[in-house]
């Protein structure tokens, strides 16, 4: 799953000469790399085949198998699947040094271009996918024209399962002091509010919300980019969006009395998971609507629910952005068909309504599928459908470059709500940002 430090297809025509060739082992990718693994009769569902899947998640294989091997395995008795996990010591580049072939690499919005751009495993998939009958019109619109903004004349990646950001709360510590719950619809101007109410000392000190920074940035609903595209540098100083952003979902729940001071108490930092789901001193907390996967032990000790994400006053009913994860046939690959056939199968209403039905949000805008959501969660009381209240805020641009600015985006957070001096701290680290720009640009990346 994705934790804390964590581009509508354009399918290009193309000439039957040309299919007949890649068909025949001689044809290339938009790259410009030999198309091999496509050969005639290779995409034989019912034969064989050896694949290997890897993503930079890190993902422990009883996840993958849960969500996706166990039904992959069915499908396809034939294919030999190798699912391998990231760990510290051995990732991407130990396993490509290593020698090993990627077939399938899959990863959630925000690392997904960093991690196929840069180790070069980006393949134009846009004639598998009509090859494989693969039709992104079926896609939610958002997540669906997410996939050109990697490069919009080339399709590197399919996306097979979302994610968006909701708003938990502990139903104990409302009703400790005598508030009512907070409500699907609610603004960011009544979620502020009332987080006031309950930031508050009882024997200890409780804190009305928080969030994960690195999310609510990642997935801002103001659809503010990372990095701007025209000049491929950072932009939180620059772009005046930015203190709108940090100002109304960080700063201002945190302006009640004793909120400072409980920051300075634990080490200057915004309230987030332990406080929330161990100490249980946060009322309301922003986070992943699949969050329960990674934490399920602590969300069933826990008197809990959950509703739509807060909105701002001038956006009303649009919620975060959408946080798809694809899934890609790689430039090593030489079973690219049978590779194609897993995420075609993976993309399939079979399969999607098998992961909503387990709390997974599809990426299919399919009312049916969206109906079944959750039902055989072990949260299926909850108000899991809160994931659905808002329409997602559009995706913005994308840059290769987005995941190494993520951590000090969020780093500011905590600096502007103890400081309120927005102009040097952001000043400061978009200055910091682009040194980091510069440099992977001069490794070649």
């Amino acid at each position: 799953m994705i934790r804390r430090k964590q581009g509508s297809l354009l399918l290009a025509s193309f000439l039957l000469g040309s299919a007949m060739l890649t068909a025949c082992g001689g044809g290339k990718s938009g790259d410009g790399t030999k198309a091999e693994g496509t050969d005639a009769g290779q995409d034989d569902p019912n034969g064989t085949a050896n694949l290997v899947v890897y993503s930079n998640s890190g993902d422990s294989e009883d996840s993958w198998n849960e969500r996706f091997g166990n039904a992959i395995k069915k499908k396809f008795p034939n294919y030999n699947i190798k699912y391998i996990q990231k760990t510290k010591e051995f990732g991407m580049k130990e396993l490509i040094t290593s020698g090993e072939t990627i077939d399938i690499y899959w990863d959630s919005i925000g690392g997904f271009a960093s991690g196929l751009l840069d180790n070069g495993l980006q393949y134009d998939m846009t004639e598998l996918a009509k090859k494989h009958k693969v039709d992104l019109s079926k896609v939610e619109k958002t997540v669906a024209d997410s996939v050109k903004l990697i490069d919009k004349d080339k399709l590197y990646g399919i996306p097979v399962f979302n994610n968006n950001m909701v708003m938990y709360y502990n139903k104990d510590i409302f009703d400790k002091f005598g508030e009512p719950y907070p409500k699907d619809g609610m603004t960011w101007s009544e979620a502020t509010e009332l987080a006031r109410k309950l930031t508050r000392f009882d024997t200890k000190q409780y804190i009305g919300y928080s969030s994960s920074e690195t999310h609510m940035l990642m997935m801002n609903q103001l659809s503010i980019p990372f990095v701007d595209q025209a000049t491929q540098k950072a932009n939180i100083a620059s772009n005046p969006a930015w203190k709108t952003f940090f100002d109304t979902v960080f700063a201002g729940p945190a302006k009640a009395q004793g909120y400072d001071e409980y920051m300075k108490a634990h080490g200057n930092k915004l309230p987030y998971r332990n406080e929330f789901l161990k100490d249980r001193e946060v009322a309301m907390f922003s986070w992943l609507s699949s969050i329960t996967f990674v934490f399920p032990d602590d969300f069933k000790s826990m008197n809990w629910d959950e509703v739509a994400l807060p909105t701002f006053d001038d956006k009303p009913g649009i919620g975060s952005q959408a946080y798809p994860t694809y899934f890609a046939v790689t430039s090593q690959s030489k079973q690219k068909d049978q590779a194609m056939n897993v995420i075609a199968y993976l993309l399939s209403d079979e399969v999607q309504t098998g992961l909503s039905k387990m709390g997974v949000m599809p990426v299919l805008d399919n009312d049916a599928i969206k109906k079944v959501f959750g039902q055989d969660s072990a949260f299926k009381d909850k108000n899991l459908k809160a994931a659905f209240y808002n329409k997602f805020a559009p995706i913005p641009y994308k840059s290769r470059y987005d995941s190494m600015l993520l951590t000090p985006y969020a780093k500011a957070a905590p600096q502007v709500v103890l400081t309120g001096d927005y102009n040097t701290i952001f000043r400061s680290t978009e200055e910091d940002t682009n040194k980091k720009i510069e440099e992977a640009k001069a490794a070649g990346n």
